[in-house]
């Protein structure tokens, strides 16, 4: 399992009403190295973020169950994305197997969506995977090589891959985790068509996993960049990302 960039356990926070799922899904992750806090609703789920934050102990990543009372899931997802948690990523634990109930929650934000039944070593994966990409820049965009910049200029989008930020003409646009990993791939592969499969398997780390959250991650890319998107969808074959003259 991989630790953050200062050396200490990664901090999970698990937000789900059923007390036999987190004490599983806890002692998984645990046997991992990774540290979890667990509440029992999406209410709590912010609360605990915001009393961490003020703490300065982050958390690392959020498994939200989508059914859970007070606050369900997505309300609390939605929450931290137009709120002050929005980099932090989040999985989403459902009962609903339906495409249309995944595409929401890739909507309103989630990193990744796991279904239940689901096995506790594939989430406990689905975590390392998450975790590794956090706070780390694509593969793609080698800052120690010979040559390489931390900063990506394409036309009037500015990618800096220190500070983790996106700005286009100038104005900062927001992006999760997975939306900056994914348009720094982009950047630093220009012209090359990636189907969802090779996209799922370099920017998520996934041999597995819903081709769909490729879908709405470029879809939530496009809307955010606007007019200064050069993503284009290659029917039939995957997306390709046009420099700028």
């Amino acid at each position: 399992m991989s630790v953050p960039a200062d050396g200490r356990r990664s901090r999970v926070l698990l937000a789900d009403d059923n007390p036999v799922v987190s004490d599983v899904v806890r002692r998984y992750l645990e046997r991992d190295g990774v540290e979890v806090e667990m509440v029992d609703d999406g209410a709590q789920a912010l609360e605990a973020l915001d009393r961490a934050g003020r703490a300065g102990a982050d958390i690392d990543l959020v498994i939200l169950d989508v059914m859970m009372p007070v606050l369900d899931g997505l309300s609390a997802l939605r929450a931290m994305r137009s709120g002050a948690h929005r980099q932090v990523p989040v999985i989403l634990l459902t009962a609903l197997g339906e495409e249309e109930d995944r595409v929401v929650g890739f909507e309103a934000g989630a990193d990744d969506y796991v279904t239940k039944p689901f096995s506790p070593r594939e989430l406990a994966l689905r975590v390392a995977s998450v975790l590794r990409r956090s706070g780390t820049v694509t593969p793609s965009i080698d800052t120690t090589g010979a040559g390489a910049s931390p900063v990506i200029r394409d036309g009037v989008i500015v990618l800096d891959a220190d500070a983790r930020t996106v700005t286009v003409s100038g104005r900062a646009i927001s992006t999760t985790k997975r939306e900056f990993d994914l348009l720094a791939f982009f950047l630093g592969n220009p012209g090359v068509v990636f189907s969802r499969e090779q996209l799922l398997s370099e920017v998520w780390e996934w041999t597995f996993g819903d081709m769909s959250t490729v879908t709405v991650h470029v879809k939530r890319l496009r809307a955010k960049l606007g007019d200064a998107a050069s993503l284009e969808t290659v029917w039939g074959q995957g997306y390709r990302w046009d420099r700028s003259s």
